[in-house]
């Protein structure tokens, strides 16, 4: 469980090491509501998850845990591989990250550019997640989640306390969620203060799914948004401050995502990847309605996308 205190501690530990990305107000009159676009897909490696990154890789400085010499590990051949890759760099440490064997070269070759050793373990994310775990016990190298862990949902959070800072408050966030890190960490940081809107694909209804059954539970998972929202199910982490905060669930179609999209490229010439768009659909496909006057963010999230495709 996190709480805002951990946010904020998580932000002044990565201050002056992550960006704080811009706000833009929507165009006037397209939503019931006033509301506003979190450019968070400006920041470092191209996702907010730099944030977390770097926050799990100084903390565990500070306790002594992280090891000059062997670094950190993540199983990832995403947006949090290429992040916590990033991080360690920065920190002057080595980053292990293991992928599966399909992973596409195309992503095998930008962690390679970041400086970490890529190692390709098994056909599935879950036979690389193994072997990593297992590299971590041999090596002592610091395990670095993808979004499950208490400093990388905190860090996330980040972007939520940020977002307060910037608008003087809002009423309501919209934000994509997968695994739930960023959702988690902008709940805790906004608890009572604002409510969150937990967007997912109809393909991979993560939090969806959990909040029916009680409990984190698995899911299948397709659609566009895949790459980036393809957790098979909710973190404990998310899930616990998903139902400490009441965080409600919106579904969007795979349609719906790619129309969004294109309308943040067209209207705000903004190239995110499926992802962010997703929280972005929930206003276009009128999966959210917000009230006349409500005040809502919007978070989007990454552009780790392939803009050919917009």
């Amino acid at each position: 469980m996190i709480t805002r205190t951990d946010v904020d501690e998580a932000a002044a530990r990565i201050a002056g090491l992550v960006r704080r990305t811009p706000v833009i107000e929507a165009d006037r009159g397209t939503f019931p509501g006033d509301v506003w676009l979190k450019c968070e897909f400006m920041q470092h490696t191209g996702t907010f998850k730099a944030r977390g990154a770097f926050n799990r890789v100084l903390a565990c400085r500070e306790r002594g845990e992280l090891k000059d010499d062997v670094g950190i590990v993540v199983a990832s051949g995403g947006n949090a591989g290429l992040a916590n890759a990033y991080a360690a760099a920065r920190a002057g440490v080595p980053a292990a990250v293991f992928v599966p064997e399909t992973a596409p070269a195309m992503k095998v070759k930008k962690l390679r550019e970041s400086g970490a050793t890529v190692i390709q373990r098994g056909a599935e994310y879950a036979v690389a997640y193994d072997a990593a775990i297992a590299y971590a016990a041999e090596t002592g190298a610091v395990y670095c989640h993808a979004y499950d862990q208490p400093e990388i949902a905190a860090g996330a959070g980040t972007v939520g306390s940020e977002l307060l800072e910037q608008l003087g408050g809002v009423d309501t966030v919209l934000v994509a969620v997968g695994g739930g890190g960023l959702m988690a960490g902008i709940a805790a940081a906004v608890e009572g203060l604002a409510n969150v809107v937990g967007v997912e694909p109809a393909a991979a209804p993560t939090l969806h799914a959990a909040l029916k059954a009680g409990e984190p539970v698995d899911v299948a998972v397709a659609g566009v948004a895949a790459d980036s929202l393809g957790a098979r199910r909710i973190g404990q982490i998310g899930f616990d401050v998903a139902v400490r905060t009441g965080v409600k669930s919106v579904l969007v179609s795979d349609d719906e995502i790619v129309a969004a999209r294109s309308q943040l490229w067209s209207d705000y010439r903004m190239i995110v990847e499926h992802g962010a768009a997703a929280a972005f659909a929930a206003l276009t496909s009128g999966a959210y309605v917000p009230a006349d006057g409500e005040r809502v963010a919007v978070i989007l999230c990454g552009a780790n996308t392939d803009p050919s495709t917009v």
